[in-house]
């Protein structure tokens, strides 16, 4: 039988007993100029249609029962129905880009069927100027996040007249991979993935106590190294109700690159930023923000690391705790802390490997998402109190059957203890910033996107760009 691994057991059966833990994607196009009124349509027929392989990962499903006492295993598909994966909605007139969201924001809370594979795609019209939107939901089993955008930019093409096309679903890669072999951004993929290449030896043990003493010592020393269970408690780190609330939107990538001559950081330290002052602000307006920073769990590429054997074909991924400055007035001071901390993690990942760093971050990761799940749990400390992620996009403009990729946004996995997260992916010449919450924690999710641009602009005149 082919099982399903401890971590995705325990998060399939948190569907049955707890909330479905879902990520996605939304592709925002443009018809060509030769497309008609029934575009959107014809693309939902053709997709219906398509009589190419399916991708095996989207061909099995998790099933359990008396032959397999009860454990979770993988059954595949004897045949894939795409009438049961893809729907087709038009929004009301005049919904626009806040009908978009709230759309899909009750789409992402709907549980996947587990008696078939674990995904649907959904084509929406009715957007302003002839845009629509793609949408695609998969279970966090299916594939992790940065897998799972990887796969769909995969069906574009920077050809604008390229046509004939394959779908999503379409199989492009072969037998299906190693579970192991895929990259991860999520906080519980990362501990499945450390738990997973656990077994190097005395070469990963002695890497693990020497980053515990190592940290620890920075930890008392400095301000940029988080010890566990150091983020104060947050109403994100609750429990997580039904619904969600989803919102994105997009600014030029040339106003993050502004920074590096001035200030000496990256774009993505600039949008970590952003997202602090945006959360410092947002938690303020409800009279909530703590006297202690917060923390976000981010995680790091692993360049120019010499892999073990166990890691050669694991994970390429570790993850640092970052510092978000919150409790700090001035902009400034609270990038110059993120920049400080992620470079210090970024060493940190490269020399004990991304392994270690993950195994570290399993006494932050446990509590924080095991806590909320008790009757009456504390709310004391926790171990990070949101994750933020910056994925890479396409660097060019895209194309899919004519159609122009306008924007990209990931859409992320919340569960309890960590019911906000915020991801950006870099397209071309813009950032995406997307937001996912759970509604009742943040019922206005909404609102921090112009808190986005206030935070940005503040930012900005912090380190004197005009």
């Amino acid at each position: 039988m082919d099982w399903l691994d401890p971590l995705d057991a325990a998060m399939i059966t948190a569907d049955i007993v707890s909330n479905p833990l879902n990520i996605g994607a939304v592709l925002i196009l443009s018809p060509p100029p030769s497309a008609g009124p029934g575009y959107v349509d014809d693309i939902y027929r053709d997709s219906l249609l398509a009589g190419a392989p399916v991708d095996p990962r989207l061909c099995r499903y998790p099933r359990r029962g008396v032959e397999t006492a009860g454990g979770w295993v993988w059954r595949e598909a004897d045949a894939i129905d795409l009438r049961q994966h893809y729907r087709r909605s038009t929004l009301a007139r005049g919904a626009g880009r806040a009908g978009l969201w709230h759309l899909i924001s009750a789409l992402h809370a709907e549980p996947l069927d587990r008696s078939r594979p674990m995904w649907m795609a959904y084509l929406i019209d009715g957007l302003d100027n002839g845009q629509f939107a793609f949408y695609i939901k998969l279970h966090h089993i299916v594939m992790d996040g940065v897998a799972g955008l990887q796969t769909l930019t995969g069906a574009l093409s920077a050809d604008p007249n390229r046509r004939s096309m394959p779908a999503f679903h379409a199989d492009r890669y072969g037998p299906l991979p190693a579970r192991h072999g895929l990259h991860v951004h999520n906080p519980l993929a990362m501990l499945r993935s450390a738990l997973g290449t656990a077994t190097s030896g005395v070469a990963l043990a002695q890497r693990v106590l020497t980053s515990q003493v190592t940290s620890a010592l920075a930890s008392l020393t400095g301000d940029t190294t988080m010890p566990p269970v150091a983020a104060p408690y947050v109403r994100f780190n609750g429990r997580l109700g039904p619904e969600r609330a989803v919102a994105a939107a997009s600014w030029p990538k040339s106003r993050f690159q502004a920074f590096a001559p001035l200030a000496g950081v990256t774009s993505n330290d600039v949008a970590t930023a952003v997202i602090a002052g945006v959360l410092r602000q947002w938690l303020s307006d409800q009279g909530e923000l703590p006297k202690r920073s917060l923390v976000a769990i981010c995680p790091i590429t692993v360049h120019g690391h010499e892999l073990s054997r166990s890691e050669r074909h694991g994970n390429m991924f570790g993850a640092w705790l970052c510092p978000l400055g919150t409790n700090l007035t001035d902009p400034a001071e609270r990038l110059s802390l993120i920049h400080r901390s992620m470079s210090e993690g970024k060493r940190h990942v490269a020399a004990r490997g991304a392994t270690a760093s993950l195994l570290l971050l399993a006494t932050s990761i446990a509590p924080t998402v095991l806590l909320p799940m008790l009757p009456f749990a504390p709310k004391v400390r926790v171990g990070y109190n949101l994750p933020i992620s910056h994925v890479p996009g396409p660097r060019s403009e895209m194309y899919w059957n004519g159609a122009h990729i306008d924007e990209i946004y990931p859409i992320s996995a919340v569960y309890d203890g960590q019911t906000l997260n915020v991801t950006t992916c870099s397209y071309a010449d813009r950032i995406g910033f997307g937001y996912i919450a759970g509604r009742e924690i943040v019922p206005d999710v909404a609102e921090m996107i112009p808190l986005t641009e206030r935070a940005l602009t503040e930012l900005e005149r912090a380190v004197g760009i005009g």
